[in-house]
Protein backbone atom coordinates (compact mmCIF):
# COMPACT_ATOMS: atom_id res chain seq x y z
CA UNK A 1 0.00 0.00 0.00
CA UNK A 2 1.83 2.46 -1.09
CA UNK A 3 1.37 5.93 -0.13
CA UNK A 4 2.01 9.89 -0.68
CA UNK A 5 3.59 10.88 3.27
CA UNK A 6 3.86 14.35 4.36
CA UNK A 7 5.99 14.59 7.50
CA UNK A 8 6.53 18.14 9.37
CA UNK A 9 9.16 17.74 11.49
CA UNK A 10 11.83 20.51 12.44
CA UNK A 11 14.75 17.90 13.70
CA UNK A 12 17.08 17.54 10.98
CA UNK A 13 17.64 14.10 12.27
CA UNK A 14 14.14 12.51 13.31
CA UNK A 15 13.49 13.92 9.29
CA UNK A 16 15.92 11.71 7.94
CA UNK A 17 15.15 8.90 9.68
CA UNK A 18 11.62 8.80 8.89
CA UNK A 19 12.42 9.59 5.79
CA UNK A 20 14.48 6.29 4.98
CA UNK A 21 11.78 4.59 7.04
CA UNK A 22 8.93 5.70 4.63
CA UNK A 23 10.84 5.06 1.40
CA UNK A 24 11.96 1.66 2.25
CA UNK A 25 8.39 0.64 2.77
CA UNK A 26 7.69 1.99 -0.46
CA UNK A 27 6.40 5.64 -0.23
CA UNK A 28 6.35 8.50 -1.33
CA UNK A 29 7.91 11.37 1.64
CA UNK A 30 7.51 14.98 1.69
CA UNK A 31 9.25 16.57 4.49
CA UNK A 32 8.91 19.87 5.84
CA UNK A 33 10.04 21.66 8.82
CA UNK A 34 7.20 23.48 9.79
CA UNK A 35 3.53 23.89 9.94
CA UNK A 36 2.62 26.73 8.08
CA UNK A 37 3.94 24.27 5.11
CA UNK A 38 2.11 21.19 6.33
CA UNK A 39 -1.00 22.92 5.86
CA UNK A 40 -0.41 24.67 2.61
CA UNK A 41 0.87 20.79 1.04
CA UNK A 42 -1.61 18.72 2.85
CA UNK A 43 -3.90 18.97 -0.25
CA UNK A 44 -2.82 15.93 -2.32
CA UNK A 45 -1.52 13.35 0.39
CA UNK A 46 -2.43 10.17 1.98
CA UNK A 47 -1.24 10.68 5.44
CA UNK A 48 0.12 13.59 7.38
CA UNK A 49 2.60 13.32 9.94
CA UNK A 50 2.92 16.21 12.18
CA UNK A 51 5.77 17.54 14.90
CA UNK A 52 3.95 19.14 17.47
CA UNK A 53 6.84 21.07 18.38
CA UNK A 54 7.44 23.30 15.77
CA UNK A 55 8.66 26.89 14.85
CA UNK A 56 5.64 29.30 13.58
CA UNK A 57 2.71 27.29 13.45
CA UNK A 58 3.12 24.31 16.01
CA UNK A 59 1.44 20.80 14.82
CA UNK A 60 -1.91 21.04 16.88
CA UNK A 61 -2.94 24.52 15.18
CA UNK A 62 -1.62 22.74 11.49
CA UNK A 63 -3.89 20.04 12.83
CA UNK A 64 -6.44 22.19 13.32
CA UNK A 65 -6.58 24.24 9.74
CA UNK A 66 -6.09 20.79 7.94
CA UNK A 67 -9.05 19.85 9.23
CA UNK A 68 -11.26 22.85 8.56
CA UNK A 69 -11.51 21.49 4.87
CA UNK A 70 -9.94 17.33 4.44
CA UNK A 71 -10.02 14.68 5.74
CA UNK A 72 -7.03 13.62 5.35
CA UNK A 73 -5.05 10.98 8.36
CA UNK A 74 -2.90 13.20 10.94
CA UNK A 75 -0.15 11.12 12.93
CA UNK A 76 0.98 13.46 15.72
CA UNK A 77 4.25 13.48 17.23
CA UNK A 78 4.89 14.68 20.31
CA UNK A 79 7.68 15.02 22.86
CA UNK A 80 5.51 15.38 25.89
CA UNK A 81 3.44 12.54 27.15
CA UNK A 82 1.33 15.04 29.04
CA UNK A 83 -2.49 13.94 28.64
CA UNK A 84 -3.35 17.36 28.27
CA UNK A 85 -0.64 17.52 25.16
CA UNK A 86 -2.11 14.53 23.80
CA UNK A 87 -6.07 15.28 23.97
CA UNK A 88 -5.53 18.93 22.30
CA UNK A 89 -4.02 17.12 19.50
CA UNK A 90 -6.81 14.18 19.53
CA UNK A 91 -9.29 17.20 19.73
CA UNK A 92 -8.12 19.37 16.77
CA UNK A 93 -8.67 15.99 14.57
CA UNK A 94 -5.19 14.24 14.97
CA UNK A 95 -6.19 10.25 13.97
CA UNK A 96 -3.60 8.85 16.27
CA UNK A 97 -0.28 9.89 18.12
CA UNK A 98 3.31 8.77 19.20
CA UNK A 99 5.28 10.27 22.27
CA UNK A 100 8.90 10.80 21.49
CA UNK A 101 11.23 8.85 22.08
CA UNK A 102 9.55 6.42 19.70
CA UNK A 103 10.89 3.35 17.71
CA UNK A 104 10.95 4.09 14.17
CA UNK A 105 9.44 0.28 13.56
CA UNK A 106 6.97 1.28 15.71
CA UNK A 107 6.05 4.12 13.97
CA UNK A 108 5.81 2.51 10.30
CA UNK A 109 2.97 0.17 12.07
CA UNK A 110 0.80 3.45 13.24
CA UNK A 111 1.25 4.64 9.35
CA UNK A 112 0.36 0.93 8.08
CA UNK A 113 -2.48 0.72 10.57
CA UNK A 114 -3.64 4.34 9.24
CA UNK A 115 -3.40 3.69 6.08
CA UNK A 116 -5.20 0.58 6.02
CA UNK A 117 -8.21 2.11 8.44
CA UNK A 118 -8.45 5.47 6.15
CA UNK A 119 -7.63 4.90 2.60
CA UNK A 120 -9.61 2.04 1.43
CA UNK A 121 -8.58 0.32 -1.62
CA UNK A 122 -10.09 1.84 -4.73
CA UNK A 123 -10.39 5.08 -3.85
CA UNK A 124 -8.01 7.15 -5.08
CA UNK A 125 -7.08 6.81 -8.70
CA UNK A 126 -3.40 8.67 -10.04
CA UNK A 127 -2.56 9.69 -13.08
CA UNK A 128 0.34 11.66 -13.64
CA UNK A 129 0.19 14.90 -11.92
CA UNK A 130 -3.87 13.95 -11.84
CA UNK A 131 -5.29 12.59 -8.25
CA UNK A 132 -8.54 11.72 -8.23
CA UNK A 133 -10.09 10.90 -5.02
CA UNK A 134 -13.59 8.45 -5.63
CA UNK A 135 -14.84 8.66 -1.60
CA UNK A 136 -14.86 12.28 -1.56
CA UNK A 137 -15.59 12.97 -5.06
CA UNK A 138 -12.42 15.14 -5.69
CA UNK A 139 -10.28 15.77 -8.53
CA UNK A 140 -6.73 17.46 -7.84
CA UNK A 141 -4.02 18.96 -10.84
CA UNK A 142 -0.95 19.03 -8.33
CA UNK A 143 -2.70 19.40 -5.53
CA UNK A 144 -5.07 22.03 -6.96
CA UNK A 145 -8.91 21.37 -6.62
CA UNK A 146 -10.65 21.34 -10.33
CA UNK A 147 -14.31 22.01 -10.04
CA UNK A 148 -16.11 19.55 -12.38
CA UNK A 149 -19.77 18.55 -13.17
CA UNK A 150 -20.59 14.95 -11.92
CA UNK A 151 -20.53 13.85 -15.68
CA UNK A 152 -17.28 15.42 -15.85
CA UNK A 153 -16.01 13.72 -12.34
CA UNK A 154 -17.57 10.07 -13.82
CA UNK A 155 -15.40 10.43 -17.57
CA UNK A 156 -12.17 11.47 -15.68
CA UNK A 157 -12.52 8.76 -12.82
CA UNK A 158 -12.85 6.27 -15.22
CA UNK A 159 -10.39 7.19 -17.69
CA UNK A 160 -7.90 7.11 -14.50
CA UNK A 161 -8.89 4.48 -13.22
CA UNK A 162 -6.85 2.55 -16.04
CA UNK A 163 -4.49 5.24 -17.28
CA UNK A 164 -3.04 4.65 -20.91
CA UNK A 165 -6.61 2.62 -22.14
CA UNK A 166 -8.49 3.43 -24.50
CA UNK A 167 -12.59 3.80 -23.53
CA UNK A 168 -14.79 4.02 -26.38
CA UNK A 169 -17.74 6.90 -26.36
CA UNK A 170 -19.99 4.35 -25.87
CA UNK A 171 -17.79 3.21 -22.56
CA UNK A 172 -18.10 6.45 -21.22
CA UNK A 173 -21.97 7.17 -21.28
CA UNK A 174 -22.35 3.75 -19.57
CA UNK A 175 -20.29 5.69 -16.46
CA UNK A 176 -21.72 8.35 -17.30
CA UNK A 177 -25.64 6.93 -16.86
CA UNK A 178 -28.13 9.42 -15.23
CA UNK A 179 -25.18 11.30 -14.68
CA UNK A 180 -25.57 14.30 -18.08
CA UNK A 181 -28.99 15.55 -19.54
CA UNK A 182 -28.65 14.01 -23.34
CA UNK A 183 -26.76 10.39 -23.41
CA UNK A 184 -25.05 10.84 -26.80
CA UNK A 185 -21.68 10.25 -27.69
CA UNK A 186 -21.90 14.12 -28.50
CA UNK A 187 -22.28 15.00 -25.27
CA UNK A 188 -19.13 12.95 -24.56
CA UNK A 189 -16.97 15.17 -26.65
CA UNK A 190 -18.90 18.20 -25.10
CA UNK A 191 -17.44 16.55 -21.25
CA UNK A 192 -13.98 15.98 -22.84
CA UNK A 193 -13.69 19.39 -24.52
CA UNK A 194 -14.99 21.41 -21.04
CA UNK A 195 -12.70 18.74 -18.70
CA UNK A 196 -9.14 19.81 -21.04
CA UNK A 197 -9.97 23.62 -20.43
CA UNK A 198 -9.68 22.74 -16.62
CA UNK A 199 -6.70 20.30 -16.69
CA UNK A 200 -4.36 21.28 -19.64
CA UNK A 201 -2.25 24.54 -20.09
CA UNK A 202 -3.52 24.30 -23.80
CA UNK A 203 -6.95 22.57 -24.51
CA UNK A 204 -6.36 22.40 -28.20
CA UNK A 205 -2.83 20.46 -27.95
CA UNK A 206 -3.65 18.69 -24.86
CA UNK A 207 -0.75 16.07 -23.41
CA UNK A 208 -3.28 14.32 -20.71
CA UNK A 209 -6.18 13.67 -21.73
CA UNK A 210 -6.03 12.37 -25.59
CA UNK A 211 -8.12 11.45 -28.30
CA UNK A 212 -7.87 8.27 -30.05
CA UNK A 213 -9.26 8.75 -33.70
CA UNK A 214 -11.87 6.50 -34.40
CA UNK A 215 -11.87 4.68 -30.60
CA UNK A 216 -12.27 7.20 -28.38
CA UNK A 217 -10.03 8.70 -25.61
CA UNK A 218 -7.58 7.73 -23.23
CA UNK A 219 -5.91 9.17 -19.86
CA UNK A 220 -1.77 10.17 -19.80
CA UNK A 221 -0.20 7.44 -17.48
Amino acid sequence: MCAKVLVAEDDPRQAEVLRRYLEAEGHEAVMVTDGHAAVSLATDVDLVVLDVLMPGLDGVEACRRIRAWSDVPVLMLTARDAEDDVLAGLDTGADDYVTKPYSPRQLMARVRTLLRRTRAPGNVRRAGPLTVHLDRHQILLDGRPVECTPGEFAILATLADQPGRVFSRAQLLVCTAGLIRESTERTIDSHVMNLRRKIEKDPRHPVRLLTVYGVGYKLAA
